[in-house]
């Protein structure tokens, strides 16, 4: 009674399936027209990806940042480079070009050699005076073009690093836009529509190739590019997936219904990311081809069992109840575990990876039902398989692979542990050698014209991500007074003195150029005013401060005067270059600024994303460990044999090893992307190391519990299953590849690495220590009864078999 019970559950859920086909086909209709209403929700991501949790001190510190100064990514810089520049058609076709953008509503203020303003000194007033640096009207003469470069390069120190390069003779314009749009659609919107258009316009006028660059502007192009890719990676997934497909099974109408429910798998993804109001980031972007490449082998899978069982004894109705029940539980518990490998991300503080864990394993186990579900319905009423598309089964090159994979595992088991030791010896020195990367555009499209332009402005300009520092005096008014500003400008020369990082801006930049200003433009005079010159300078400062609307110093200081902020520009490092230069400010500024007189805090995006990147490093074991406990448990549910989860883990813990050592050993950093390479990979290695250990139960059961004979049963009869899906899922992950961005690239390869070891240590190596392990097993005593049934069939289930 109780086997019965047991074989019964599957019975009744297959018999609820094919005698209820049309209403379960139309309640997926319901759900599919119900999540593609979703869709209206979707929205993209106008920000980077913030890795950390909304409670970890890097973020509070950021999100104060930003409550009391704005938004710090709001610049943008057009650069040139060309001896052309400075001609009287160049220039005023660059001069049309931003008062052009300067009209624009989306645009809070532009610094442009063009209408570039100087300070004066009004001893009348006793104040300093904005007066333009260039006479419009002089500007169609070419001598007096020159000059002003000239006078620009050599009297003009307050605008070195911001608006050119001295040595280099590069010119480029500051644009800073407002800052209420840096983060919303609107953004996207300008910079498409209406700013890329006039840059070209004035490429076209006068032959100069302008560079444009900062952060809003590549965010932009950025987004673009990840949009689209998507329907890149889904139109070429889908494509390779379904011709492999079609390649084993030679059928068109198996391909067609596995395309149809892969599809309907992605529409109920982004029909979720709509539901839960989850925005496309450059994770949840790659859920929908996770969905076709994880979900055409589970097609391949039942497909395949269908026939096999078709082929054995030629009753469609007793092949379509055991697609469901003979398979069930190993294929739900396949599909769990993958999806376990993206819910460890669930477990993590960050946002970002919490709802790429929730939707993608959302997405598998929904994936599951709708294959479960589907398949035996479409094929309920398909006339039954032709001969040619069983010869699959029997194929000469998959004949001849699995007889290799039997004669190595009989004859050469020595061999298969020698290789396994040596892998992974070989492995961990590779492993030992990663580094970590945690930069903001390491990843980016490197072919792409934006990229190119980001190389530019670091060569000529040292970079174009911000690190802001800010200096609480923990008084009114501190800011301004001469101590704090002495100690700010020795501050601001360690940081020049670091050559990934630019200039340095800051009030202090202000202070200085009154000085210069006061004693009638002379450079030799950029510096700060002595004791006794303080008293009167300061005053001038203060007052061409306050009554200055358009000045550019006006977000570099608190409104009580309090707070001070100094903005660096940084190249493009890696997360150990990041920390040693974190570390020699951090020393500097504990030595100039005492902890009880003074608050120092250093942020900015690129900082931010430094430490989200060490956050995920620093979980990554975690995150691995959860991922290996809870697909244990999962084995220990199924097996209830403490052996077969050590038989079931080493398999599949050597390819991840593999992995890591190649990543050693070519140089692939540890960051962000390719952190989720090890459990992504761990969920998927397992499925076969599932349907290898519960096939191998049902025929230990049939073959009188020989294990010799029921693993070489096993292999047989899982093996070509486990090698059409395995190959599926490396060409599908390889899709990925194609990726413009390199850390996608390294997602997808290395998955697919990962995988085709996989599938060789669950071909070879798992048989190999089911032999080892178990020999001494005499009777079924070492397979427990399991909780669930797996594929634990006999003649008496046979016989409640009933045609449709």
């Amino acid at each position: 009674m109780k086997k019965r019970l047991k074989v019964g559950f599957w019975e009744f859920i297959a018999r609820i399936v094919l005698k209820n086909r049309l209403a379960i086909l139309c309640v997926i209709l319901i759900i599919t027209v119900f999540l593609g209403l979703q869709w209206k929700n979707i929205q993209f991501s106008f920000t980077e990806a913030n890795l950390l949790p909304d409670d970890n001190n890097v973020n509070k510190e950021y999100n104060a940042f930003l409550d009391k100064f704005g938004e710090e990514g709001n610049l943008i810089v057009v650069g040139v480079k060309d001896d052309a520049f400075f001609t009287p058609k160049s220039f005023a076709a660059w001069n049309k070009l931003m008062t052009e953008i300067k009209a624009q509503k989306e645009v809070d203020l532009v610094v442009s050699i063009n209408d570039l303003k100087q300070l004066k000194k009004n001893d009348s007033l006793q104040t300093f005076e904005l007066v333009p640096f260039v006479d419009v009207q002089k500007t169609t003469d070419k001598n007096y073009l020159q000059s002003i470069k000239k006078d620009l390069f050599q009297n003009m120190p307050f605008y070195e690093g911001l608006l050119f390069n001295k040595k280099n003779g590069s010119i480029r314009s500051a644009i800073y836009l407002d800052k209420k749009i840096v983060n919303t659609a609107h953004r996207k919107d300008y910079i498409v529509s209406d700013f890329i258009p006039k840059i070209e316009a004035f490429e076209k006028e006068t032959g100069i190739d302008l560079r444009v660059s900062g952060m809003p502007y590549i965010r932009t192009l950025n987004a673009m590019s990840i949009l689209n890719e998507i329907s890149l990676f889904i139109g070429a997934s889908l494509l390779l997936t379904s011709l492999i497909f079609f390649f084993f099974f030679r059928s068109f109408r198996a391909t067609l219904i596995a395309i149809l429910i892969v599809v309907i798998g992605v529409m109920w993804t982004f029909g979720l990311l709509g539901l839960f109001h989850y925005q496309i980031t450059v994770l949840t972007a790659l859920v929908p081809t996770l969905v076709i490449v994880i979900g055409i082998p589970n097609c391949i899978f039942l497909t395949n069992k269908y026939q096999q069982e078709y082929s054995a004894h030629g009753n469609k109705a007793k092949a379509l109840q055991r697609v469901i029940t003979k398979v069930g539980t190993a294929t739900l518990m396949t599909n769990l575990t993958t999806a376990a490998g993206f819910a460890t991300f669930i477990i993590t503080s960050s946002e970002l990876l919490k709802e790429f864990g929730i939707i993608s394993s959302l997405s598998i186990v929904s994936l599951f039902f709708l294959c479960l579900i589907v398949i035996p319905i479409y094929y309920s009423y398909q006339p039954v398989p032709k001969a040619k598309h069983l010869e699959h089964l029997n194929r000469n090159y998959t004949r001849v692979f699995i007889t290799w994979i039997e004669k190595t595992v009989k004859y050469n088991r020595r061999y298969v542990y020698i290789v396994a030791i040596f892998l992974f010896l070989v492995s961990i020195m590779g492993a030992l050698k990663i580094k970590t990367s945690g930069s903001l555009i390491e990843d980016m499209p490197k072919n792409t014209s934006f990229y190119k332009d980001i190389v530019f402005f670091e060569n000529e300009f040292e970079g174009i991500m911000p690190l802001e520092i800010t200096v609480d005096t923990k008084r009114k008014k501190g800011v301004m007074k001469l101590s704090t500003l002495r100690k700010m400008d020795e501050f601001q020369e360690t940081i020049e003195e670091i050559p990934e990082l630019s200039k340095p801006i800051s009030i202090l930049n202000l202070v200085k150029y009154s000085k210069q200003a006061y004693y009638n433009g002379n450079p030799d005079y950029y510096e700060l005013p002595t004791s006794q010159e303080q008293s009167f300078i300061l005053s001038y400062a203060k007052n061409a401060s306050k009554n200055s609307k358009n000045n550019i110093m006006k977000s570099y200081v608190d409104s009580t005067g309090q707070v001070a902020r100094i903005t660096t520009f940084m190249r493009d490092i890696g997360t150990g270059n990041m920390a040693k230069i974190e570390d020699k400010l951090w020393e500097k500024a504990n030595k100039v600024f005492p902890k009880d007189r003074y608050d120092v805090v250093m942020t900015g995006k690129a900082l931010v994303f430094e430490k989200g990147t060490q956050y995920l490093l620093d979980n990554l074991v975690s995150s691995l460990l959860f991922a290996v406990l809870l697909i244990s448990l999962l084995m220990v549910f199924m097996f209830r044999s403490f052996k077969m989860v050590v038989v079931s883990l080493i398999p599949n813990l050597l390819p991840l090893m593999i992995t890591a050592g190649l990543m050693g050993y070519f140089g692939i950093p540890l960051k962000p992307s390719t952190i989720l390479v090890f459990s992504i990979a761990f969920g998927l290695s397992v499925d076969d190391t599932i349907h290898f250990l519960a096939q191998y139960r049902q025929e230990l059961a049939h073959n009188n519990w020989k294990i010799k004979k029921s693993v070489f049963a096993t292999i047989r009869e899982s093996g070509i299953s486990m090698f059409y899906t395995s190959v599926v899922l490396f060409a599908g992950f390889s899709v990925f590849m194609l990726s413009d961005f390199g850390g996608t690239v390294a997602l997808g390869g290395l998955i697919a690495i990962t995988l085709a070891f996989g599938m060789l240590s669950n071909l070879m190596l798992l048989p190999c220590l089911v032999l080892t392990l178990n020999k001494s097993l005499a009777n079924k005593q070492e397979f427990i009864e399991p909780k669930i049934d797996i594929l634990q069939h006999n003649k008496e289930e046979d016989d409640l078999m009933k045609p449709l």
